[in-house]
């Protein structure tokens, strides 16, 4: 057993205000490790988020419907949501460097490979493998930023994370635009690449994790299995359903009894498996439950409206894909600043829960007035609910992850950070297939309500009037810009009460969600990292269950793992740190 001495002078230079040697070189090295880990994100979010404003155009040129647009999107969305939990189990198992690296590069070659597509299914399929790479780049960096940075740190490194953000956010879907108005929209899907490469070389030279005890591994693949069919059935049907097949069917009893036979089972499966995919006992943690429950309806504002934003401003705007990509920048600002300033808070004073009742409350108002916007809604006032719901966003999203790594067990951050980020992706999926089938459906019955105005409007065209009405006759997703000035305005009308339509879905979802941060035990947030709970854990000393027997303990310098770069924390919040460890 180590002796220990007692440290005296360490804290007085900390309370003094000055930052020590120690705690510079630990800031140094942790800039470091996130360099590549902040590219590899960076990757991730620009191959997303280049091809956002364009999609509309793609998938005209490709002669995809409305039910392809939702598919495009859904399939990543689906095997991100399918894969994330995987990774998570993985990174408890294996080495995290090497994942995260497996992880981009089959992300960019997928979306490199989408470039090439022919028709909306090859489109659709290559999205899908995209969105494995995707679900492994979502939950890992998660786990790896628990790795070399505290709950309580975390804040102050979220400006790095929110310029990234902003870069890929804003300048993804400006750059895709302006590509797709000046080249050719299959560029978008290469840009990528260049990043990926130095992701890659980056990663290998600064990104170095702490040793990790081996352990045997145990893949779930029933699981895996179960699970993807469930979740696939369950979107399929919705997708469909309405279109190809009545609601009430026997495609749908097969589809949804499927699902739920799938689901049981999967239940069954992870109570009985000694490595689960998601282990079920997670949810004995009223924290873990409460954030899965707040991070489903966040998924669906942030994905859902996201993704018909952008077809708003085409389809009923008439705006370009540049124009689009820049009209939606009031939400992605949103989004950063409360990021940003809220992390910065969190770490300044530790406190939590009141930000992320105040995000709720403004997905709520941001997801309803979205559903009251027309043609013509003054365009400040669109910007203002975006901003609103970028805001609630922002608050929210990665708090909900913090806030339930802060409280799970070190051996189990990996999955317990991809749970989260798989209900949310999750979540988004769902909301963005039924946002699209709501759509669908809404578009057609308005397309029949005016189908009078709209002849009338193409009579009026003459000889050219037979083009037009070709291209709306054919199902395809119309190229809106392009249309005469008395046709365009009655598709805009009709696309923008669908797309209002569709945004009403979130609203009962976001209560749901505020409901459930409330609700939320307000647990004060660690200074420890992941490798040094385990440390503590490792060394006994975790195990004081009580307040008074931590305070019993001598201060001591032998705590101090400052030789590796990491600083020596303040023994003021112990045993709080030492009770969420042994939870």
């Amino acid at each position: 057993m180590a002796t220990s001495t007692p440290a005296t002078g360490s804290v007085a230079t900390r309370t003094a205000g000055t930052p020590s040697a120690d705690e510079k070189r630990h800031h140094r090295k942790v800039l470091q490790a996130l360099t590549g880990l902040l590219l590899g994100m960076f990757v991730s979010m620009l191959a997303s988020t280049v091809v956002s404003t364009s999609l509309p155009v793609i998938v005209h040129d490709l002669g995809g419907d409305q039910a392809a647009f939702t598919w495009v999107v859904t399939a990543t969305l689906l095997t991100t949501a399918i894969s994330t939990p995987i990774w998570g189990k993985l990174a408890d198992l294996f080495n995290r460097k090497l994942l995260i690296q497996i992880a981009i590069v089959i992300f960019v070659l997928a979306t490199a490979a989408a470039g090439f597509s022919q028709d909306p299914g090859t489109l659709i399929a290559f999205r899908a493998v995209q969105g494995i790479g995707a679900g492994g780049l979502a939950a890992l960096s998660q786990v790896i930023m628990a790795d070399i940075i505290s709950p309580r740190e975390r804040g102050r490194y979220m400006g790095l994370f929110g310029a990234v953000m902003a870069v890929a956010t804003v300048g993804g879907p400006l750059l895709g635009g302006f590509i797709t108005d000046t080249i050719d929209w299959r560029w978008n899907f290469f840009i990528a690449l260049p990043f990926a490469v130095a992701a890659l070389i980056i990663q290998q030279r600064t990104l170095h994790l702490p040793p990790r005890p081996k352990t045997k591994a145990r893949i779930d693949y029933f699981g895996i299995i179960l699970l993807s069919t469930a979740v696939s059935l369950l979107l399929i049907w919705i997708t469909n359903a309405g279109k190809n097949y009545d609601w009430w069917s026997t495609e749908t009893i097969l589809m949804v009894g499927g699902a739920l036979l799938a689901a049981v089972v999967f239940v069954i499966v992870e109570l009985r498996s000694k490595e689960p995919l998601i282990p079920l006992t997670m949810f004995r943690n009223r924290t873990f439950t409460l954030a899965v429950i707040a991070s489903i309806s966040i998924g669906i504002a942030m994905f859902g409206t996201s993704v018909f934003l952008s077809q708003y401003m085409q389809m009923a705007r008439g705006a370009t894909p540049t124009e689009a990509g820049l009209l939606t920048i009031p939400m992605i600002a949103g989004l950063l600043l409360a990021s940003i300033v809220i992390g910065g808070l969190v770490t300044r004073h530790g406190r939590w829960k009141p930000y992320l009742i105040v995000g709720g409350v403004l997905l709520i108002a941001g997801s309803y007035l979205l559903s009251t916007i027309h043609y013509d809604t003054n365009f400040v006032l669109v910007s203002l609910y975006m901003f609103l719901l970028g805001a609630g966003v922002g608050m929210t999203m990665q708090n909900l992850v913090l806030i339930v790594q802060n409280t799970a067990k070190p051996n189990e951050i990996g999955v317990a950070s991809s749970g989260v980020t798989f209900f949310r992706s999750l979540g988004g999926t769902i909301g963005v297939s039924v946002m699209g089938a709501a759509l669908a459906s809404s578009a057609t019955d308005l397309f029949a309500d005016r189908k009078d105005d709209i002849g009338a409007a193409i009579m009026k065209l003459g000889e050219k009037g037979a083009a037009v009405a070709e291209q709306l006759q054919s199902g395809a997703i119309p190229n809106v810009a392009q249309l005469p000035e008395g046709v365009r305005v009655i598709i805009e009308d009709i696309y923008a009460q669908a797309i209002a339509h569709s945004f009403l879905i979130a609203v009962p979802l976001a209560v749901i969600s505020l409901i459930a941060i409330i609700f939320l035990p307000n647990v004060p947030l660690t200074r420890m990292t992941t490798s040094e709970r385990v440390s503590a854990s490792e060394a006994d000393l975790a195990t004081v269950s009580t307040a008074e027997g931590m305070d019993a303990l001598t201060a001591t310098a032998t705590v101090t793992t400052t030789d590796a770069g990491l600083p020596a924390e303040s023994t003021d919040d112990a045993a709080d740190e030492a009770r969420v460890t042994r939870r």
